[in-house]
C-alpha cells in the first residue's frame, strides 16, 4: 500500500462517519417530530372534548357521558379530504374498564364513509361514544365499520337531553361532529375504525394490542392524563370518586 493511500484512509473514515452521523440524526429528528405529533394529538383531544362539554346546550348529554363504555376523540388538527371515500382522520379512543375506570388512551385511525362530504372538506372535530357491550366488542377487535359491523347513528345534542329517547336501544355507537363551531349529530355509516399500530408503537415505545390497551392492562403515559382527567370529568367519574372519598 503507497504512503498515499494510507493517507487517505482516514480522511475516507472521517467522510463515512460524518455520513452516519448525518444520517443519525435526522433519524432522531424525526422519532422527535413523530412524538411530538402523537402528543399534539392528545393535547387536541382534551381540547376538543373540554370545550365541546363546556357548552351545555349544545353539548353531548350527561346521561350519554354517564353510561359510555368508550369513547373516542378524532381532533381538527387531521385535514379530511373529499371525494371517492377517502376522508381519513387520527384520534384516541379509552373504554372504561371491568374496575370502572377508565383504560389508557389507543390511537385510531378513521377513514372512508361519506361524512367528508356532509361537511364540504372542511377541517372537523369527531367525537364517538361506544353505548354498550356489544359496541364495546366491536371496538375491541380493533378493526370495524360503523353501520355494518356496529350500529351508529348521529347522537341527542344538549346536556339535559330528555332521557326517555330511544337512542340507547337502536345504536351501539353515538356519532358527533363540529365544524366551524357548529357541534351536531353526524352520519359516520360507512366510516372504518382501526387501530393506529405506528402511532401505538410511538406512544408505548412498542407495539400493544388494541384490546390489551383498552382493556386497562397498559399504564397510561403522563402526557395522556390531561385527556383521560377530562374524560373522567365529564363522564361522571371524578364526581363518583368524589362521593366514595
Amino acid at each position: 500500500m503507497t504512503m498515499t493511500n494510507i493517507t487517505r484512509l482516514p480522511r475516507c473514515f472521517v467522510l463515512l462517519g460524518s455520513s452516519l452521523l448525518l444520517f443519525a440524526g435526522m433519524a432522531w429528528s424525526a422519532d422527535d417530530k413523530d412524538n411530538s405529533d402523537i402528543d399534539k394529538r392528545l393535547d387536541a383531544s382534551t381540547r376538543v372534548l373540554t370545550e365541546i362539554m363546556g357548552t351545555p346546550d349544545k353539548a353531548i348529554p350527561d346521561k350519554v357521558m354517564n353510561d359510555a363504555r368508550c369513547i373516542a376523540v378524532v381532533p381538527s388538527m387531521v385535514k379530511i379530504a373529499i371525494g371517492f371515500g377517502g376522508s381519513h382522520g387520527k384520534g384516541v379512543a379509552t373504554c372504561r374498564t371491568a374496575e370502572g375506570r377508565w383504560s389508557a388512551p389507543a390511537p385510531i385511525t378513521i377513514t372512508g364513509g361519506s361524512w367528508g362530504l356532509q361537511l364540504g372538506g372542511q377541517a372537523v372535530d369527531l367525537v364517538m361514544v361506544v353505548m354498550n357491550e356489544q359496541g364495546m366488542q366491536h371496538l375491541l377487535s380493533s378493526k370495524f365499520k360503523l353501520g355494518a359491523d356496529a350500529s351508529a347513528a348521529a347522537g341527542p345534542v344538549g346536556r339535559d337531553a330528555a332521557a326517555d329517547t330511544d337512542w340507547k336501544l337502536k345504536a351501539e355507537v353515538l356519532t358527533y361532529s363540529r365544524a366551524r363551531g357548529v357541534f351536531a349529530g353526524i352520519d359516520l355509516n360507512g366510516s372504518a375504525i382501526t387501530q393506529d399500530k405506528d402511532e401505538t408503537r410511538l406512544l408505548y415505545g412498542k407495539f400493544v394490542p388494541f384490546q390489551e390497551i383498552l382493556d386497562g392492562k397498559v399504564h397510561a403515559k403522563a402526557s395522556s392524563e390531561p385527556f383521560l382527567e377530562a374524560v373522567r370529568k365529564y363522564s361522571g367519574q371524578s364526581k363518583e370518586h368524589a362521593r366514595n372519598d
